[in-house]
């Protein structure tokens, strides 16, 4: 069997049961900035890199997509956001730790465009699973200067290139 690495794209062929959840990653800029977080050094998959604030659907707690992506956004870096429209669709699997014996998790994700309500950050109502150990808000055109998760470059290179 190939193995699939952590966060990478991969075959949907496996002998592991494939188990499929969504994510929603908000793309939040204020005054030509854009604000990204870093994982921790703690973090099991992408230690040290940078990615942008948002988390998988709590199918029995989010109300909808709107309150799934404010209340990512509050867990993570605290701020009141006003959801916008999804601009990029992309998927990521990674192994599960919750299947005995192996498996593997599908993500299905959409990137959206988030007006920020409040800008004071903090990682003060980040649950431990987060693994975020800083924030920043980034000019756009120093972006690529950072190290970014390696399945965001591509949803990175399409929000810094749509309109918007």
């Amino acid at each position: 069997m190939p193995s699939i690495e952590a966060g990478a794209t991969g075959p949907l062929t496996t002998s592991f049961p494939i188990r499929l959840e969504f994510a929603q990653k908000a793309f939040i800029v204020s005054g030509g900035r854009l604000l990204l977080v870093r994982k921790s050094a703690s973090d099991p998959f992408h230690p040290g890199r940078w990615e942008v604030p948002g988390g998988r659907l709590e199918v029995g707690d989010d109300l909808d997509l709107d309150d799934h992506i404010r209340r990512e956004v509050w867990e993570e870096v605290g701020l009141k956001i006003e959801p916008g429209a999804p601009f990029h669709l992309w998927q990521w699997f990674m192994p599960d730790r919750r299947a005995p014996g192996g498996g593997q998790v599908r993500v299905v994700a959409a990137a959206r465009r988030c007006r920020a309500v409040t800008l004071d950050v903090s990682l003060e109502n980040q649950d431990s699973g987060d693994h975020l150990d800083r924030c920043a808000w980034v000019a756009l055109p120093e972006v690529g200067a950072y190290d970014l998760i390696p399945d965001l470059r591509p949803v990175m290179r399409a929000f810094l290139l749509a309109p918007g």
